[in-house]
């Protein structure tokens, strides 16, 4: 949607309809940026996403449809190729930066250990799996027994729960943070340390920058959001 367009609706409602719920402007149900029936799974989502529409002041910010894309991104792309999302998504588990860490003697490699190993030790009791950790950056493969587990686990999840990962898991390089922030008792801001955890390294040795802070920030708020949509798509 363009910026600068006026608000052209009065009444924003949610409704029941075949196969879950979906919002209405003035009566009229909202279709995706791909003009498909915006169908979501749960009320909780549908009213999140109503109340987007109804936030929204006499000129339109496309800023303010974070929800609406993943639902969005979910129907017109995951939807149609479930495939190539979960083949996409696997990518970073075979490169998961919480697998890489620095050499032992560094004091960085300390801080990993404290905030990366309970996640990764988390990880593999949960899906029964091994992951491979190296000091460095050159690549060290995970078994093919680990990723046929992950591939099974996002096998298991639909289109709106994949939409979320498609967010959370390039944002923290981490198919594993990314995950365990569908978790019903994740927390995003633990877990968003986890994986800025080098990047906050380099600022605590050479100081802040602002600009720097200000798209940390930014990245950090749609880490939550995805997490948020994990949450209301599953009601």
């Amino acid at each position: 949607m363009r910026s600068g367009l006026k608000r052209f609706w009065k009444e924003v409602g949610v409704s029941e309809v075949a196969d879950g719920y979906s919002v209405a402007l003035d009566g009229r149900a909202l279709k995706t940026q791909g003009k498909q029936a915006q169908v979501v799974p749960t009320l909780t989502l549908a009213e999140a996403l109503a109340a987007e529409w109804a936030a929204q002041g006499e000129i339109i910010d496309p800023a303010g449809f974070v929800l609406r894309d993943l639902a969005d991104m979910a129907i017109d792309v995951i939807a149609e190729d479930r495939d190539a999302a979960i083949a996409g998504l696997l990518r970073y588990a075979e490169t998961d930066t919480l697998c890489y860490r620095a050499d032992p003697d560094e004091p960085l490699h300390a801080r990993q250990l404290e905030l990366w190993e309970p996640l990764l030790l988390a990880a593999e009791a949960r899906w029964d799996v091994h992951f491979e950790r190296v000091s460095g950056v050159i690549h060290c493969p995970q078994s093919p027994a680990t990723l046929a587990r992950l591939k099974s686990v996002l096998e298991t999840k639909d289109m709106f729960v994949l939409a979320a990962l498609s967010t959370l898991t390039p944002l923290s390089a981490s198919l594993i943070v990314g995950l365990a922030a569908l978790e019903p008792d994740a927390d995003a801001r633990k877990l968003w340390t986890a994986a800025e955890l080098e990047e906050e390294w380099q600022a605590e040795l050479w100081g802040r920058e602002e600009e720097a802070e200000v798209r940390r920030a930014r990245r950090f708020a749609a880490f939550s959001t995805g997490s948020d949509f994990a949450r209301l798509a599953r009601g």
